[in-house]
């Protein structure tokens, strides 16, 4: 056949197949093996096409589940730590399954890494989305925030533990919390957080002899009086901060407040944090995109205990 060049048209499968009197199978897993090293690319409707170009970067998608600031400091720290070794493009899933794969096949062949951030909405099939997260080819896999163990499959991996993390971060803070009488934790549902976090404050709670309540927002709710409230996103702490503020109840005794993930006005307002490190997240990602082998490692959790518990 000659030397192809960049986005030239290589024959059928059938057509290979019957030209050189080779098995067709045979033929289609060459032509699946070239498309997943990111030699050639499947348009549907029109065939194979040669994309292979020589370079020096290394392509890497990186699949969030959603934008977030917490996100983008994954993000700058990945590519601060990738120098001009790679080239980073960004696509969103919104928590949606089919949207990932929508992504996953029109991308499949055109990345040397595929960096997914594997969380969806409550009710979404497990094996569906594990069925489409096996697209990628496992040398080309990294799976960001969170591990799946049952995909079974060789991988990369920087993940946070979301029970055991939020376990160890509360019995940290356990002397303080003993003066409270309850826990309650605001989940708003549009945001899908992992399960295993309630599942990590029930267990202490269990543990502790606490009560526990789970709520989605604060509309409507009376605040109890020597109860710790767990904040994971920035709309609802600005509320319990504002409405607190109205009452007589003094922050730090007569209610606790502890709030997911650092931020400088969390500092300057001098609240608890419990908190993933995000740039160790983005950093090791990019020391594992430059790695050959596989590894799976968990990130660091932080707990910084300030003057509203």
């Amino acid at each position: 056949m000659g030397t192809l060049k960049l986005d030239d048209q290589l024959p059928s499968i059938n057509e290979f197949s019957q030209k050189n009197r080779v098995a067709r199978d045979t033929v289609e897993r060459a032509y699946k093996d070239l498309r997943s090293k990111g030699y050639i690319v499947s348009c549907p409707g029109r065939g194979y096409f040669v994309l292979y170009q020589k370079r020096k970067q290394k392509r890497v998608l990186l699949i969030f589940n959603r934008l977030s600031s917490f996100k983008k400091i994954i993000y700058e720290n990945m590519v601060a730590n990738l120098g001009g070794r790679a080239s980073v493009d960004l696509q969103i899933h919104h928590y949606n399954p089919k949207i990932l794969k929508a992504i996953i096949e029109e991308n499949v062949g055109k990345y040397d890494y595929y960096v997914i951030m594997p969380h969806f909405y409550s009710g979404a099939s497990e094996k569906e989305y594990l069925e489409i997260i096996r697209m990628v080819p496992p040398h080309q896999l990294i799976l960001l925030d969170k591990e799946l163990p049952q995909l079974k499959v060789p991988h990369k991996a920087v993940f946070q533990d979301f029970k055991g993390d939020i376990i160890s971060g509360l019995q940290a803070l356990a002397e303080q919390i003993r003066k409270y009488n309850s826990i309650t934790i605001v989940l708003p549902e549009d945001i899908h957080h992992p399960k295993e976090i309630v599942e990590g404050i029930t267990a202490f709670c269990n543990e502790q002899k606490v009560r526990f309540f789970e709520v989605e927002n604060l509309e409507g709710r009376a605040l109890k009086r020597k109860s710790v409230y767990i904040v994971t996103d920035e709309d609802n702490l600005a509320e319990l901060l504002k409405r607190i503020r109205k009452t007589k109840l003094v922050l730090g005794s007569d209610i606790g407040v502890i709030s997911f993930n650092e931020t400088v006005f969390k500092e300057l307002l001098d609240i608890t944090v419990v908190s993933t490190d995000f740039e160790q997240m983005g950093m090791t990602a990019a020391e594992l995109i430059l790695k050959k082998e596989f590894a799976v490692t968990h990130n660091p959790f932080r707990v910084i205990p300030r003057g509203s518990l």
